[in-house]
């Protein structure tokens, strides 16, 4: 009997990287392989969601971004044993394939893959290749990108596969939109996990300037970090604007699908689920994204004309109403920003990712 195929996955110690990393490590374990994880001990924290199945390895790896004058010399020492031990791991059980997502963590497994000769892809998440990935976008067999478009280094082609979404998204993906109109309407505030204390400053204070037609029929769902709670949701009741104001919402997917507007920062995730489900938006990119990322991330749905993006630096109350208005005053323009968006969504990202590794090892010496 064949020996199952193995897929080395490797990803960085945050949610962006772990989450698609997952969704891929779900969808190969049920089509029969065997599945590896290599992550440092942060990347491990996040790996409850993924099978039970898949055998997580902490690996040595480190970052330059953080620690004192020590312990960035001790970096490329510590690199260097993940590496290491890493070759001596694929030497020892062979993957068929090593996909990377990103991150420090990333770097013992595709250096290894690369000395040992095996085939190996990386996925980035947002418009602007992170540090490690343009390290070895010219070192693999294929560069797969969750944003289009993406900035790539010169010479290097890439497929658009999308970012991989949460089955509670997918189970909501183009839901029907409701054009807003004289009745009651949704709109959706989110800043990341945590909120952003930039929307909690500006979006209540913009609800209150919009015209009284549209304000008196606004349901708010605002997504807020603790210390700003209290004060955001005076700020929506002195507007006389209904507001349910929480840290974190665990329905954020039902919510986008009965939303008629999403105000939200430009992180790669919530990009794929606004696109997945369909709705117009209203970005406000993080200023100080790494390689300004974020910027990058909106840029297609901006170019589809499916959201608006605000920068940081001219945000203000005025300027963010009169572009919410827009939007919920003209029925047909806000219907035809969902279709658009709809029209950017990848929902079938995880299989696209699924075939480029199984195309990987079918052309792999084994």
């Amino acid at each position: 009997m064949a020996k199952e195929k193995l897929l080395l996955i490797a990803a960085g110690g945050t949610g962006g990287h772990m989450f698609p990393a997952q969704a891929l490590a779900e969808a190969m374990v049920r089509k029969g392989w065997r599945v590896k994880l290599s992550t440092d001990a942060r990347g491990a924290r996040y790996t409850g969601g993924f099978p039970h199945v898949v055998k997580v390895e902490q690996v040595a790896s480190a970052t330059f971004a953080r620690g004192g004058v020590l312990a960035r010399a001790m970096v490329p020492f510590r690199i260097a044993g993940g590496v290491l031990g890493a070759v001596l791991a694929q030497m020892r059980d062979r993957p068929a394939v090593v996909v990377g997502f990103g991150g420090y963590p990333t770097i013992p497994a595709l250096v290894a893959a690369w000395v040992l000769r095996r085939p190996r892809m990386i996925h980035e998440q947002n418009g602007v290749l992170g540090r490690v990935n343009q390290m070895f976008a010219t070192r693999v067999d294929r560069v797969a990108c969750g944003t289009w478009p993406t900035d790539l280094p010169d010479g290097v082609e890439a497929v658009h596969t999308g970012n991989p979404v949460r089955l509670a998204v997918l189970d909501r993906a183009a839901a029907g939109y409701i054009a807003p109109g004289d009745y009651p309407m949704s709109l959706v505030v989110m800043g990341g996990s945590q909120g952003a204390r930039i929307l909690s400053d500006v979006v209540p204070e913009a609800v209150a300037r919009l015209p009284d037609a549209i304000r008196r029929n606004l349901r708010v769902a605002h997504q807020a970090r603790a210390e700003d709670l209290e004060r955001v949701v005076e700020a929506y009741a002195q507007a006389g604007v209904r507001a349910e104001v929480q840290t974190f919402f665990t329905d954020i997917p039902a919510r986008l699908s009965e939303a008629q507007l999403v105000i939200s920062r430009s992180g790669a995730s919530s990009i794929a689920d606004i696109s997945v489900i369909g709705r117009p938006a209203i970005f406000i990119p993080f200023a100080a994204a790494t390689g300004d990322h974020q910027t990058a991330n909106a840029r297609g749905l901006a170019a589809a004309e499916a959201a608006i993006v605000i920068p940081e630096k001219v945000l203000d109350a005025p300027t963010l109403s009169g572009h919410m208005a827009a939007v919920l005053s003209q029925p047909d323009a806000a219907s035809r920003m969902a279709r658009n968006a709809l029209s950017q969504g990848r929902p079938d990202a995880t299989e696209r990712l699924v075939a480029l590794v199984e195309a990987l090892a079918e052309g792999a010496p084994q």
